[in-house]
């Protein structure tokens, strides 16, 4: 069945920034390749797409195509607020959401004083900008991390997601090593796990479980995020790769991709105005939002962030960890994108 478009169910662009006078983070800090945290992946072809006909027609899911990718590693789990702290620890790191002074959080979750929220996204009011939303406090001033260190981090947009990259000797995956690791070996299914979101009535991911965006009994155990090892893992060892957060990917990102895609180690257009996100988030729901589908697509501008946007990285099977990531970096000018 071929579905209407929705928008995301994170904000296409945050609300108006009030506050761009904290400096900009130092220069990039580039480390050794490392293949901390990550899973060796063999490569070879598979095929690329929405094979249901479930996608919306603006997200480009279609046509179904062979891709072949040489062997990778990627990361098991998605970036965790502790990793990300060390991050910022060792290189003085300004996240977006912080140079910009609000980020995006989901209106049941707000932990702010009155005076913090700012109003509502457009077109998505259960999305609220609030001052001072940012990684460490990802429900605003009354928020913070304690207990969720091994939560994967949030509030980080695309530029925040490439420097961490580049200090971890890492990289971002492309869309067709996301979507490869993602489908776990299994051959055309509908999810990470087979074609039925809940196997023996259990829930495998974390998403919206009742009326969205005002009523969430959370069945799966979550209202937000939850512990990047939670549920199972696909079969190639990879945690959470539907639900939770969604997770950046180095290309840009057009609807029209596929139809023109290389058959070998894509890497998507060669410019474009947002970058590529997959595998849904804790707010993903079939009435609105159903991208926690393993073949599902979004975007976003590269400086946007909200409480739903982290992201894992990758690696070259061997060689410059950094090269595609600062390639990106540099293809786009100084990483800026349009303002949140």
């Amino acid at each position: 069945m071929t579905r209407a478009h929705r928008p995301c169910c994170a904000p296409a662009t945050a609300p108006v920034a009030v506050d761009t006078t904290r400096p900009p983070a130092p220069g990039p800090v580039t480390s050794p390749r490392s293949t901390r945290g990550q899973v060796r992946l063999p490569g070879g072809e598979f095929a690329m797409g929405d094979a249901f006909g479930e996608g919306y027609p603006a997200d480009g899911e279609t046509p179904v195509h062979a891709v072949r990718l040489k062997p990778f590693h990627i990361d098991e789990t998605a970036v965790t607020n502790a990793r990300f702290a060390a991050f910022v620890k060792a290189t003085g790191h300004v996240t977006d959401a912080e140079r910009f002074g609000s980020s995006a959080v989901f209106h049941l979750v707000v932990a702010a004083p009155g005076a913090d929220v700012l109003g509502n996204a457009a077109g998505a009011p259960w999305w609220i900008n609030v001052r001072g939303a940012h990684w460490r406090r990802p429900e605003g001033a009354h928020s913070d991390i304690t207990g969720r260190q091994n939560h994967p981090v949030v509030h980080v947009s695309w530029n925040d997601a490439a420097a961490y990259a580049r200090w971890a000797g890492k990289r971002l995956p492309t869309e067709a090593e996301w979507e490869y690791a993602a489908r776990g070996g299994l051959v055309g299914r509908r999810y990470a796990w087979g074609d039925e979101l809940t196997p023996g009535g259990r829930w495998r991911c974390n998403i919206w479980q009742g009326r969205f965006p005002h009523v969430n009994t959370a069945e799966d155990g979550h209202l937000t995020t939850a512990p990047v090892k939670s549920y199972r893992p696909n079969g190639h060892g990879l945690w959470n790769t539907a639900g939770n957060v969604w997770e950046w990917c180095a290309d840009w990102f057009s609807p029209t991709y596929y139809a023109e895609s290389p058959g070998v180690d894509p890497h998507g257009p060669a410019t474009g105005t947002a970058r590529a996100l997959r595998g849904g988030s804790y707010l993903c729901h079939d009435s609105y939002c159903n991208r926690y589908r393993v073949a599902a697509r979004s975007s976003n501008t590269p400086d946007s962030s909200s409480g739903n946007l982290g992201f894992r990285c990758a690696n070259d099977e061997d060689g410059d960890a950094a090269h595609d990531v600062a390639h990106d970096v540099a293809r786009d000018g100084d990483g800026e994108g349009t303002a949140s």
